[in-house]
């Protein structure tokens, strides 16, 4: 590809693939996004494949929500276990105090 060896001009910003362009522009494979550019010294056109900085974020969104879930059930957990063994603890204590 020539945007690897040359200087290149982005002539249409990243925007998703379409169905057709799937099956027809290898570039879209990597991502499902591609950028149309101009490279500066063959002057032909090429497709690059590209990142959205929009599914980026709402990847990353997703992640920190379901990192945040992940935390917010093992806490629950560890107080629900806690609890647990605190009633162990109280009825063992009980029992020695009723044995004496």
């Amino acid at each position: 590809p020539c945007w690897r060896v040359e200087q290149f001009v982005v002539a249409e910003e990243c925007r998703p693939c379409n169905h057709f362009q799937m099956k027809t522009i290898p570039a879209c494979g990597p991502t499902g996004f591609i950028e149309k550019i101009n490279c500066a010294s063959s002057h032909r056109d090429e497709f690059k494949s590209c990142r959205s900085a929009a599914l980026e974020a709402q990847r990353f969104w997703r992640f920190v929500g379901s990192a945040l879930g992940v935390a917010a059930a093992a806490a629950a957990l560890v107080v629900l276990r806690q609890r647990v063994l605190d009633r162990r603890a109280l009825e063992k204590v009980r029992k020695q105090i009723e044995s004496i």
